[in-house]
């Protein structure tokens, strides 16, 4: 029995591979490998996409959310909220700029950062007075929107900055706003399965202010001078030869960049086409596993995966094999019960949630262009399983 994709990135490259080769060509006829003018053309593009003002493309998601950290100053002694249901460079980047990572617990029906454990958490912190509260990483985990509307408010209460985690869910909305309606920043990733990748590793970072943008910029081209590092003085040399910080090298290959504008392109397309699948798998699913997806009142997800969950997790995905259906496990083992973050701090009362879920969540296969039939056998075959 032939193996179902789990994802098919190749229908989407049949789809538009002239325009692709096209767009490669242009590169190579230039030869901007390196922040070449597609780069510039793909962040115009992505900060209007995203309702910002701008957008700071970068090598990978994972810097994607250390840049803004960097900017920010945040280091030794801050405290840095953020789930532990979801992938490693979440909290990856905290211990990077020597802060701490406060892990807390989740929704049980969104999986996603619960405000009332954010809240018990921030208040613990401040109660024990060995860190000081300074950010949340919110995660759009499985491509659906955080609770932002209560996330903001608490950042506001207690004078925390906030990251949207887009890494899954670069394009999801709530009541049609874009996360950074409420976040100080969104990160995403491009790497080939999130629903806008690329060929290769890629992020970005969106924002509506110039100075941080610029901060960021600096430090993703190993802490070359901005234009605030200049102010009164004359320096008439490329100035990436004038380091003003210590930063990284952190950039977006131009091939890459030229291969997201034609992807962007027909993003909104695509989206609508997942949730096409998810509705079937909705309707396919009902009753017969613990639980389907539940998106939050007003979201629009971009459905980076599809998560059901089920008593017999294992058994089930043993079945689906020999049927040639292949799955997927988001998250086996929660964050801070790997071993290097075990020894970080967690919110008040644990993360019950989180562990709970890590036992019952599978994913199954799901892109834009799956076809109805291989759908149907994907549903029949879930449920087909006794276990």
């Amino acid at each position: 029995m032939s193996m179902i994709p789990f994802i098919d990135l190749a229908a989407q490259q049949r789809r538009i591979r002239d325009r692709l080769n096209a767009a490669m060509a242009r590169v190579l006829d230039h030869g901007g490998y390196v922040m070449g003018p597609e780069v510039r053309e793909f962040e115009t593009k992505l900060a209007a996409y995203g309702q910002a003002k701008l957008a700071l493309s970068c090598a990978n998601g994972t810097d994607a959310i250390a840049l803004p950290l960097m900017a920010w100053g945040i280091g030794a002694g801050d405290a840095v909220f953020c789930p532990s249901f979801t992938f490693t460079a979440t909290a990856e980047v905290v211990p990077w700029t020597n802060a701490t990572p406060v892990f807390v617990d989740i929704l049980p029906d969104t999986f996603n950062l619960d405000p009332a454990r954010l809240e018990a958490a921030i208040a613990a912190v401040k109660a024990k007075g060995e860190l000081k509260p300074a950010a949340v990483i919110a995660v759009d985990l499985f491509g659906q929107p955080a609770d932002y509307p209560a996330l903001r408010a608490i950042c506001d209460r207690e004078g925390l900055k906030l990251i949207a985690d887009s890494a899954q869910g670069f394009g999801c909305t709530l009541d049609g706003k874009h996360p950074l309606h409420w976040a100080d920043v969104a990160t995403t990733s491009f790497f080939p399965a999130k629903p806008l990748g690329c060929y290769g590793d890629g992020g970005a970072v969106l924002t509506n202010d110039q100075a941080l943008w610029d901060l960021m910029d600096s430090f993703r081209i190993h802490g070359k001078a901005v234009a605030a590092d200049l102010n009164g003085r004359v320096f008439e040399h490329e100035p990436k030869y004038l380091n003003a910080r210590i930063g990284m090298n952190s950039r977006l290959d131009t091939l890459q960049a030229a291969i997201l504008i034609e992807k962007l392109a027909i993003f909104d397309e695509e989206i609508a086409m997942r949730q096409a699948v998810a509705d079937r798998y909705a309707e396919g699913l009902k009753g017969v596993v613990l639980s389907t997806p539940k998106v939050i009142a007003g979201g629009q997800s971009v459905w980076a995966q599809y998560v059901i969950e089920h008593e017999n997790r294992d058994g089930l995905a043993a079945h689906l094999k020999t049927q040639g259906v292949p799955t997927a496990v988001y998250y086996p083992v929660p964050m801070h019960q790997q071993e290097p973050y075990a020894g970080f701090p967690q919110g008040e009362g644990g993360l019950p949630v989180t562990e709970a879920k890590a036992a019952t969540v599978l994913a199954l296969p799901m892109h834009p262009y799956m076809d109805e039939a291989v759908q149907t056998r994907i549903i029949v075959a879930v449920r087909a399983f006794n276990g």
